[in-house]
């Protein structure tokens, strides 16, 4: 029994050589990925902003003449032409004073041709000496003040025939009439240009938001930004449920000076308003192209993680490994985030699989396939669960 001990002591060593020989050929190979190759390019410039609307012409109505409101003439809330009459002041005082001053305008005419007439005939008899010199210049200067006081009546009859055209009150411009200020009956224009109505043209409609003057000297002094000036820029209009506005306006004024109570700068943007969907006063979500963004990297949502340290992605290196990548990427478009630093030109970013790529490890990389469809990102990247398993940090949402 001992002679055979140690043959089966080697018999026993050889099996387990076997056996651990069988578990090297069969370890797993290295993952599969699906990454893509990431090239600079140039993207628009967006900025998601708030903004009230406003209409593009406001007209107050007013009674400029004194007098009792008859009727109004026109519909409440209706659309109105230039020049249509809105409103009408009892006329008959006014009238009255027009007759006033026609009948002045009488005299002094009456006047100044009596006074014309001695002139002339004192300028006949001047050369025989029939008149002397201080009776001709007396005459002619009667003559020049009854031809002023003439021309003055004239004035006031033109004063009396516009005070009674006002009796009839237009509107100043086409646009959406609102509702009546004074009832009839009330005594308006007494001492003041009393309030009747509004007139707000509705189509196209202003668009009035700011951008903080920091963000905006950052734009203005960063490399890899081209900055667009009013009358370029275009100005989306987001509706409630996210809903687009379906005309752009286009950016029409940036002021030069800074709102030392907000810090920021005043933008107003020119907004079509074809069939009034949109109404002034509202607040809206407004998309503003600003310019480009030259240099900066499209990755895919699912390829930006989060953890303690900020954004980052993982690449798949020249030796086939993984590797870590910290990124700046604060900025959606659709269902990719905007990269403008942290990788490079060429880069191969994992996308799928991210879950089981380790930094340092091999993967096998294959090209990356995007879904039929996936959600666009609400925000900027949100911090991203750690698995409990291996404390990998899972792609940003």
């Amino acid at each position: 029994m001992r002679l055979h001990r140690p043959l089966f002591l080697a018999s026993g060593l050889l099996a387990l050589a076997a056996c651990g020989n069988g578990e090297q050929a069969t370890a797993p190979p290295p993952p599969e990925v699906g990454v893509v190759e990431v090239q600079p390019q140039t993207v628009p410039l967006t900025r998601d902003l708030v903004g009230r609307l406003s209409p593009y012409r406001s007209a107050d109505v007013r009674a400029r003449v004194p007098g009792v409101l008859l009727r109004r003439v026109y519909e409440e809330g209706s659309d109105v032409r230039e020049g249509q009459l809105l409103f009408e002041i009892d006329p008959a005082p006014l009238q009255a004073s027009l007759g006033v001053a026609q009948g002045q305008l009488a005299q002094a005419e009456a006047a100044y041709a009596n006074a014309r007439t001695s002139a002339e005939r004192a300028r006949q008899l001047a050369p025989q000496k029939f008149v002397s010199q201080n009776d001709l210049d007396n005459a002619v200067a009667a003559e020049r003040s009854a031809s002023a006081a003439a021309e003055a009546a004239r004035a006031n009859v033109r004063n009396a025939q516009i005070d009674l055209g006002y009796a009839k009150v237009a509107a100043p411009i086409a646009g959406r009439a609102g509702k009546q200020r004074v009832t009839e009956g009330a005594l308006v224009g007494q001492g003041e240009a009393t309030l009747l109505t509004t007139v707000d043209q509705l189509d196209p409609l202003y668009a009035n938001f700011s951008i903080g003057s920091n963000e905006l000297a950052q734009l203005r002094a960063a490399t890899n930004v081209s900055l667009i000036g009013a009358g370029k820029a275009t100005v989306q209009v987001v509706l409630p449920g996210d809903r687009v506005h379906e005309q752009p306006g286009l950016l029409d004024f940036s002021d030069t000076t800074v709102d030392p109570a907000t810090g920021a700068v005043s933008l107003r943007a020119q907004v079509p308003n074809p069939g009034q969907v949109l109404f002034p006063g509202s607040f809206v979500t407004l998309k503003v192209n600003m310019g480009e963004l030259r240099d900066v990297f499209l990755v895919p949502q699912e390829a930006v993680l989060r953890d303690a340290n900020g954004a980052f992605v993982r690449v798949v290196g020249a030796d086939g490994n993984v590797e870590r990548r910290n990124v700046a990427a604060s900025t959606a478009q659709g269902n990719q985030w905007i990269v403008t630093s942290g990788i490079a030109g060429g880069d191969k970013v994992i996308v799928s699989g991210v879950q089981k790529a380790r930094e340092g490890s091999p993967v096998q990389a294959t090209p990356w396939q995007p879904q039929a469809a996936q959600p666009a990102p609400a925000g900027a990247p949100q911090a991203a669960p750690v698995d409990d398993a291996d404390g990998t940090p899972e792609p940003a949402a």
